[in-house]
């Protein structure tokens, strides 16, 4: 019932179908009728299906027997039956319309013979874009136990298949990112450089690859700064303001390339110019902590534990007024996924498991300096998914 996937990198029907298995163990342990599922990203994770999330609900639903239906607006019906194999889509006329999609699907999951206590990754469709609606237990008449916790601890643990499009991902960040520091000039501004490097790194990707994963229009590789540029680059999440480059300037860049929806991160800090004595001092200690990060990063050790290292690091050489942000975070459908290497944080690290490594310290005189790679946690330590110079001399761009 997936969409078809790309034969090089895509996620093979039997893995999805394993995915909504290991689900329906948990929603039969719990004795519940079936699972309805609201966010975009778990609907995708468990079918393979990409769509463009809005105040008009798309859900699916699957009863504790394994039957499935899709629910969406009546005008998705034709691209879901052209571009998927749902053998069950269910559709609405229109949001809010004279009855609202939620009444409807409240006899499409009883239909389904979801009754009694019903799974649910939130209790109803999610108030975004001015939605407003009922809530899921409210027309279904039943008792919703939430299932966000199960899927997260799910995703946490990345497939060999969804490695290998993180891994692709991180290619293209790669190649963004070197047009990105070419571009990037005195003279010139931010979005000259980062429009220009993800123009052409998206049509190169596109150019090898072919399909990958249904993009929206607003979807491809890209590469930035979000404003992290010149003392602006001490503030760990600016926005852009099309800032001209000048010499002296530290930058802190960004990147993305969703592949099939996954994505990998590479960031990097640079300077135009000289560097001077301080920027050296804090870009040096900079590159050291994430080095302590990959160290400290292996199965057996919790997330707190490996934050916790760079914490003393930085206590050790009196670097605590420059922190700002936790040592990284998951990836993989999402930018930001659990679990999040916090001190905060004490869940345990698997095989299997990715995560940015992006410790930063963060000057208000002088600039920001923050490395974010991506790895994967293997039996007995990490590999890093990301390539990319990170020594002080690769990332100076020339004055």
């Amino acid at each position: 019932m997936e969409q078809s996937t790309h034969a090089r990198t895509g996620i093979q029907t039997a893995e999805f179908q394993s995915r909504r298995e290991r689900l329906l163990e948990h929603v039969r342990r719990e004795s519940l009728s079936g699972y309805v599922l609201f966010d975009e990203h778990y609907i995708r994770y468990f079918t393979g299906f990409g769509f463009l999330s809005t105040e008009r609900p798309v859900i699916f639903a699957q009863s504790a027997a394994g039957e499935m239906a899709l629910l969406v607006p009546e005008f998705e019906v034709e691209r879901v039956r052209a571009e998927t194999a749902f053998e069950r889509v269910e559709s609405y006329p229109e949001y809010p319309g004279i009855e609202h999609p939620m009444r409807i699907l409240a006899r499409v999951v009883a239909d389904l013979g979801i009754r009694g206590a019903i799974g649910a990754d939130q209790d109803g469709y999610p108030g975004i874009l001015g939605y407003q609606g009922p809530a899921l237990s409210e027309v279904a008449g039943s008792a919703v136990s939430p299932l966000s916790a199960v899927i997260e601890s799910m995703m946490a643990r990345k497939s060999a298949g969804e490695i290998a499009l993180i891994r692709e991902s991180a290619r293209w960040c790669e190649h963004a990112h070197r047009l990105l520091q070419e571009y990037s000039r005195p003279g010139l501004t931010e979005a000259e450089a980062s429009l220009r490097a993800g123009h052409e790194a998206t049509l190169a990707m596109l150019g090898e690859l072919g399909e990958v994963g249904g993009q929206a229009s607003s979807d491809g590789v890209s590469a930035g700064y979000r404003g992290q540029i010149g003392l602006r680059s001490s503030w760990a999440h600016a926005v852009a303001h099309n800032i001209e480059f000048q010499p002296g300037d530290v930058l802190v860049s960004e990147t993305s390339a969703p592949i099939w929806g996954y994505h990998a991160e590479l960031e990097r800090a640079m300077i135009i110019g000289p560097a001077s004595d301080e920027m050296r001092r804090l870009f040096d200690h900079t590159v050291a902590a994430q080095q302590v990060a990959f160290g400290a990063l292996r199965p057996g050790v919790t997330c707190a534990d490996v934050d916790g290292a760079v914490m003393r690091y930085l206590e050790q050489n009196d670097l605590q007024p420059y922190w700002r942000q936790h040592t990284g975070h998951s990836i993989g459908l999402r930018n930001h996924e659990a679990p999040f290497l916090d001190l905060g944080d004490h869940t345990p690290i698997e095989p299997g498991m990715v995560f940015t490594i992006e410790p930063g310290l963060y000057d208000a005189a002088i600039g920001g300096f923050r490395h974010s790679d991506t790895v994967v946690v293997t039996e007995d330590g990490i590999d890093a998914l990301t390539d990319y110079p990170s020594d002080l001399e690769s990332l100076t761009i020339p004055a």
